[in-house]
């Protein structure tokens, strides 16, 4: 009886390690990305501080980042990314900044977005956007002091 218990102990710890190594080679959802694996729905991060606007990205330019493709618009666009990729990741994974300021997971519409301090943050609707501009400081407090919890 004494072995067969431990036979169930390794077993389960096995069974455990296994499922925790699929979570972290999926990115465990730390990253807003499609079932492809591809972040922010395709759009080019460094548009959003470049051209101050979305910008679509193109397969051609590509970055694997952190367990998600990150699309970029030009060579020059991938080439800054992947030089320095933290300055350019939106916050909180790339989901709402206003959902995560309310403590959840919501995802995103790239045209609902801002630079705030040198920041991407996205957000679910151009409504939710509006909502989240009405207390920008008090949303981001939130958001980061929820981010670790949900990660």
């Amino acid at each position: 009886m004494k072995y067969q218990r431990r036979e169930m102990c390794v077993l389960l710890l096995s069974g455990a390690v296994a499922i925790a190594s699929l979570a972290l080679a999926a990115g465990s959802g730390s990253v807003n990305k499609d079932s492809k694996g591809v972040a922010v729905k395709g759009y080019d991060v460094i548009g959003y501080f470049d051209e101050k606007r979305p910008v679509k990205g193109v397969e051609e330019f590509k970055f694997d980042y952190q367990g998600a493709t990150y699309l970029f618009a030009s060579a020059a666009h991938l080439d800054r990314f992947s030089a320095s990729p933290e300055k350019y990741l939106p916050q909180y994974g790339g989901y709402c900044a206003y959902g995560m300021a309310k403590g959840h997971k919501a995802p995103v519409d790239p045209e609902a977005w801002g630079v705030i301090d040198g920041r991407l943050y996205l957000n679910y609707s151009l409504g939710v956007r509006k909502d989240f501009s009405k207390d920008t400081a008090g949303y981001i407090r939130e958001a980061d002091r929820n981010w670790p919890q949900l990660k």
